[in-house]
């Protein structure tokens, strides 16, 4: 959904910038095709009520409903169409799990702590599909060897989800910052 939502929304800022432009380099010819439209609109709108009323009526409720309808959808499936808050484990007996994405957060971030010169460590852990997505954000000692201190994450954190949990890695990024320098160790 989120990939539909941002073709349209780019759709639609492209169409609005391309539409002010026009207004802006020739206002009074914009408006003026405006008006005619909106003329032509409202005097076919008026000769369909004319013809037939209940027919006209008709119309109405049928587009007001497909809008409540069509719109009520697609804003419902935004809002409940959240990441899955777990992930499916397979053991190799046959049998089923699912571990909840907080819960492998909880246990990444407790064994990354336990790492030297490692500060604090805040995993964001999605699920997507039958893998987890994970994003580390790491605030290591003003002394560390980050691309060494990388490597081993990487290495803990590969072996934590693969091994020990037996769920699949996807993507891994690894945001690292140094902690700041307190004046006592200068």
């Amino acid at each position: 959904m989120t990939t539909f939502n941002r073709i349209i929304a780019i759709l639609l800022w492209l169409l609005l910038m391309a539409l002010i432009g026009v207004a802006a380099v020739i206002p009074f010819q914009t408006l003026a095709l405006v008006q005619a439209w909106l003329d032509r609109a409202q005097a076919s709108l008026v000769a369909a009520q004319a013809a037939n009323p209940s027919n006209f009526l008709i119309g109405q409720i049928a587009a007001g409903v497909s809008a409540v309808l069509v719109f009520g959808i697609l804003i419902g499936v935004e809002i409940w169409s959240g990441q899955r808050r777990g992930v499916r484990i397979r053991t190799a007996q046959g049998g089923s799990a699912e571990l909840d994405t907080a819960s492998i957060s909880r246990r990444l971030s407790w064994q990354l702590d336990q790492l030297a010169e490692i500060i604090s460590v805040v995993p964001i852990v999605k699920s997507k599909g039958g893998s987890v997505d994970i994003k580390l954000e790491i605030e290591a000692a003003p002394d560390v060897d980050v691309p060494m201190k990388t490597d081993e994450v990487v290495e803990v954190t590969r072996d934590l989800i693969e091994q020990d949990m037996g769920l699949k890695l996807g993507r891994l990024d690894v945001h690292m910052r140094y902690a700041p320098i307190d004046p006592e160790w200068a």
